[in-house]
C-alpha cells in the first residue's frame, strides 16, 4: 500500500507530521480527518533509491537514542505515550530524529503498539531495544523499562567514550611523536649534513648512523607510504573474509591491553543487558540471542552463540559462561551466586557495576603509563638526533681551540 508523508493540525491547533498508509492521497486525507486532524500538506513518501538514502539518514546515533529514551521515560510518567512521542518529536533538533519520532507517533495513533511502531522505522531502534520496550508494554511498566533503557544507553555511552579515549589519545600522541622525528630526519638533518661536508673530517659514528637513516628515509619515503596505503586497503578487504576476521579477532583478544579492554567491555555490557531483561521479565534467552547479533568481535559472538545453545540444552547461565572461557572470574562468581540465591538480576547488575569500575580504573592506569612512556621515547629519540648534530660541532671546536 502506498505511503504518504503528511503535516496536519490537531484540535488544539498544534502541528503534527508523520507517515500514513492509504491507497491514495484522498483516502489519506479522509483517514486523517477521522483522527480529528486537518491536513495541511500530503505528499507521496519517497520510495526506491531515495527511500534507501532516507533510511540511512533516519538512523539514530547512540547519543540521540539515549537522549530520546531519557526524555520518553520522563514524559511517559506524566502524560500519555502519544503526547510524549509528539512532544519529544516536535522539539527534536535533528531532522532525522524528528522524522522518526513523528512517524512512530503516527503509527501509535493508528493503533500499533510502541514496539511494533518502532520496528517499522528501519534501523533507528535496535532489536534489543524494541524487545525491552515490548516487555515493558506487556508488563505495564513501560516508563520503568524506558528509564532502565536510558540508564543502559548512557552507561554504554560512557564506556564507549572511555574506550575511544583510551585507544585514540595514545595513538594520536604516538603519531605526533613519529611526525616530529620524521620532520627532524627529513628536513633538519640534511641541512646540517651540508655544513658537515665542508669540514672535510670523519664524522662520529653516531652522526654517521643518523645521517644514514636520514638518507634511507629520503630515498624510500614515498615507496613506503604507497606500500602502507596498499597494505591498508588489502587488510580491509581481508577483514571481510570470515576465516581471516576470526583469526584477527582472536589475536586482538590475546593482546595484553587491548584484549582485556575488549573482554571487559563485552562482559559488562552483557551483564547489564541481562540484568535489565531478567528484572523486566523478558526471557533471558531472547536477550542473549539479540545481544550476540550486536557483538562485532567474531570470537566473542561465537562464545555467546555457544552460551545460547548450552542454555537451550538445559544448562545454567553460569555454566554456559564458564565453558565460553572469555568472561572474567568476577562475572562467573556473581552469576553463580545469583542463580543459587534467586537474585540473578541483582547480582548481574552488581557484576556490571564492578566490571565498569574495573574498566575505568584500568584505562586510567593505562593512560597514566602510556603518556609518559611515549613522551620519554620521543625525548630519547630527539636527544639522540640532537647529540648526533652536536658531536661534530664540539669535535670541530676542540680541534680549533687545540
Amino acid at each position: 500500500m502506498p505511503a504518504f508523508d503528511y503535516a496536519a493540525l490537531d484540535t488544539r491547533g498544534q502541528t503534527r507530521s508523520g507517515v500514513i498508509d492509504a491507497p491514495s492521497a484522498r483516502d489519506a486525507r479522509e483517514r486523517l480527518a477521522r483522527r480529528g486532524l486537518v491536513p495541511v500538506g500530503i505528499e507521496a513518501a519517497t520510495t526506491g533509491a531515495h527511500a534507501g538514502r532516507r533510511s540511512l539518514l533516519d538512523r539514530f546515533t547512540a547519543k540521540d537514542l539515549a537522549l530520546v529514551t531519557r526524555q520518553l521515560s520522563t514524559l511517559t510518567a506524566a502524560m500519555t505515550l502519544e503526547e510524549a512521542l509528539q512532544t519529544v518529536g516536535s522539539q527534536a533538533d535533528k531532522r532525522a530524529v524528528r522524522r522518526v519520532l513523528m512517524a512512530t507517533h503516527a503509527r501509535v495513533l493508528e493503533g500499533f503498539r510502541l514496539s511494533d511502531a518502532m520496528a517499522r522505522q528501519g534501523a533507528a531502534f535496535p532489536p534489543l531495544y524494541r524487545a525491552m520496550v515490548a516487555a515493558g508494554e506487556g508488563s505495564g511498566a513501560l516508563p520503568d523499562i524506558l528509564e532502565r533503557l536510558a540508564d543502559l544507553l548512557e552507561r554504554e555511552q560512557q564506556v564507549r567514550g572511555k574506550l575511544i579515549t583510551a585507544l585514540v589519545y595514545p595513538a594520536a600522541l604516538a603519531l605526533t611523536a613519529v611526525a616530529v622525528v620524521v620532520a627532524l630526519m627529513a628536513f633538519v638533518v640534511p641541512k646540517v649534513v651540508e655544513q658537515f661536508d665542508s669540514m672535510g673530517r670523519e664524522l662520529p659514528l653516531l652522526t654517521r648512523v643518523v645521517i644514514g637513516i636520514s638518507d634511507l628515509m629520503a630515498a624510500t619515503g614515498l615507496p613506503v607510504l604507497v606500500l602502507a596505503a596498499v597494505g591498508a586497503v588489502a587488510f580491509s578487504r581481508l577483514l571481510r573474509r570470515p576465516a581471516f576476521r576470526h583469526r584477527f579477532d582472536a589475536t586482538v583478544l590475546q593482546l595484553p591491553l587491548l584484549g582485556r579492554l575488549v573482554r571487559d567491555v563485552h562482559a559488562a555490557r552483557m551483564a547489564r543487558t541481562l540484568s535489565i531483561m531478567v528484572g523486566s521479565g523478558l526471557p533471558m534467552m531472547e536477550g542473549l540471542v539479540i545481544t550476540a547479533r550486536t557483538v562485532h568481535n567474531r570470537v566473542l559472538r561465537e562464545a555467546t552463540d555457544r552460551m545460547v545453545a548450552s542454555i537451550r540444552e538445559g544448562g545454567s547461565l553460569s555454566g554456559a559462561m564458564r565453558r565460553a572461557t572469555v568472561f572474567p572470574p568476577t562475572l562467573l562468581y556473581m552469576t553463580t551466586s545469583g542463580e543459587n540465591s534467586g537474585r540473578l538480576g541483582q547480582m548481574l547488575e552488581r557484576a556490571a557495576d564492578y566490571l565498569e569500575r574495573e574498566f575505568n580504573t584500568f584505562t586510567s592506569v593505562a593512560m597514566s603509563l602510556l603518556e609518559p612512556l611515549i613522551i620519554v621515547v620521543l625525548g630519547g629519540v630527539v636527544a639522540v638526533i640532537v647529540l648526533a648534530i652536536l658531536l661534530p660541532i664540539l669535535q670541530f671546536n676542540s680541534l680549533v681551540l687545540g
